[in-house]
């Protein structure tokens, strides 16, 4: 058996919402070959293993502070470099459970951690997202009538919902990867934020809300919040 926690990552400011999210802080229990097995029947956008922690000095006395944290990211049916909302959940349950942590190591590469109240945010580079398409509709209406995706494998439509504020509206539909529509996507916000150069904060799914801004050297910030929904014991295939 290993413990299982299930967040929801990037909700509204009432907690409802966010992308579910299925997190295993002690992967190194659950072998190489089960994990795309756990992640299909799962059946969350993404289930995370924790493979390694490495701590650094004592942070506010009792809190270790970890200098990194290796992981790896599985969808239903693939294995990703990198992703937006497990890399946030991730960071903010390594806060909540073992200490904060400075940087994520998903195969993709490092991703710098900062946390700001409410908000947890990770440094990632748009190269590193998923190969999204990014059509823009002409309003926030529009995206909210789709019905599928427009013909694509990984589509983000999106509109602006108010383009001074910088509010956008979002959709996300990854047939490729087992996901009929994706409730909230960090990683595809992300690139947004990058082709349009400048900082955006996307409604998607049904509620969801995420923060994306631009920093140095090519790199871009996303952020949200993260609640926790439960802890259970998860059996390894074997146990079924």
């Amino acid at each position: 058996m290993s413990e299982l926690h299930v967040l929801r990552v990037f909700t509204a400011p009432s907690g409802e919402h966010g992308n579910p999210l299925g997190v295993f802080l002690d992967g190194a229990e659950v072998p190489e070959d089960e994990r795309q097995a756990f992640a299909r029947d799962l059946g969350f956008s993404e289930t995370v293993f924790v493979d390694e922690m490495v701590s650094g000095p004592p942070l506010r006395g009792a809190c270790i502070e970890i200098e990194r944290a290796e992981m790896r990211i599985f969808t239903p049916e693939v294995e990703l470099p990198f992703a937006g909302h497990p890399t946030v959940g991730v960071a903010w349950l390594l806060r909540e459970a073992r200490g904060e942590v400075a940087v994520l190591r998903p195969p993709a590469g490092d991703l710098h951690v900062r946390y700001e109240n409410d908000l947890t945010w990770i440094a990632a580079r748009p190269e590193w997202s998923p190969p999204f398409s990014y059509p823009e509709l002409g309003s926030a209406t529009e995206v909210d009538a789709l019905d599928g995706p427009l013909g694509e494998r990984w589509v983000y439509t999106w509109a602006w919902d108010d383009e001074e504020a910088g509010r956008v509206r979002a959709r996300a539909f990854i047939a490729e990867a087992g996901i009929t529509e994706d409730e909230a996507t960090g990683s595809a916000a992300l690139t947004l934020c990058a082709q349009l150069e400048r900082p955006i904060q996307v409604r998607q799914g049904e509620g969801s809300e995420i923060f994306a801004r631009p920093v140095n050297d090519g790199y871009v910030e996303v952020g949200g919040r993260v609640v926790l929904d439960e802890v259970r014991a998860y059996p390894t295939v074997e146990s079924r």
